[in-house]
Parts: C-alpha cells; structure tokens; sequence
C-alpha cells in the first residue's frame, strides 16, 4: 500500500473525512501516482504501463486539420503474446521466413509471455516525438 492511500486511510479512520472524499483522494493519487511523469519528462516512470499511445495533429493544405488518437491496452499485448503458444510449429516457421523475407529479423518462438514483462517495463523510457510544421507526431506509454 502506498504511503499517500494508508494517509487517507488513517484520515478516514479518524473522522478527519468523510468516505466520499476519501474516495476521491484515493482515485486522485491512483491517477498521478508520486514520482510518476508523463511523456516528455526526463525522469523515469515508475507506476505500471495501462496503455501504448499514438497521437497525430496534422494540418492538410487541402482537407485541413487531421487528429488521430490511438491507445491500444497493454492487457490486449499481454494477451496477444500467451496466444502465441497456440500457434503450430509449421506456421511459426512460414511466419518467421514470411518477416526475414520483408527484412525484419525476428524470431517469434522467442515471443513468450514471461519475457513480455520485460519489454513492457523498457516501454517505461520509450517517447518518439516528431514535430513538423504540418504535423506532430507522439508515440509513447502511460
């Protein structure tokens, strides 16, 4: 348990406030957690990743403005990678030989859910800003 959640606990034990407003607190804090930073930030995050984030501003001379906002769960990655074991041996070999032929060396029998955890928490760092005058580009995790 965090140290802010068991002092609103300990508010709420003593009658200092009420149940609602310990509620609020609670889901404030869960929010903002101490010591995390949003993307763009230099220190490091510490509170669990809930989702990879793309988010595009672009000015078309012709269509004008274009807003893209993609947030994709980290559950549905999590999930993604345990039904990979449900893939045949002969479809992993087409699907490796498939990739290396388009020039991406992966190997996806390496692809398995106990190494999941780790790439996720490498997310923690990850921020590609691009800016131009006709668009910005953000991709990062929250």
């Amino acid at each position: 348990m965090s140290e802010n959640r068991r002092q609103i606990l300990e508010m709420l034990s003593q009658g200092k406030i009420t149940a609602d407003e310990a509620e609020r607190l609670i889901a404030a804090v869960e929010k903002e957690p101490a010591g995390a930073t949003g993307p763009g930030t230099d220190a490091p995050r510490t509170e669990k990743l809930k989702y990879f984030r793309v988010v595009v501003d672009a000015i078309d001379p012709k269509d004008g403005p274009t807003k893209v906002n993609v947030r994709v769960p980290m559950q549905l990655l999590r999930a993604g990678v345990r039904l990979t074991s449900f893939i045949p041996p002969l479809a992993r070999e087409r699907m490796n030989s498939a990739m290396k032929s388009k020039g991406i060396d992966f190997d996806i029998n390496q692809l398995k859910p106990e190494n999941l955890e780790d790439l996720i928490e490498q997310l923690n760092d990850f921020t590609v800003d691009i800016d131009h005058e006709d668009a910005k580009v953000r991709v990062f995790c929250e």
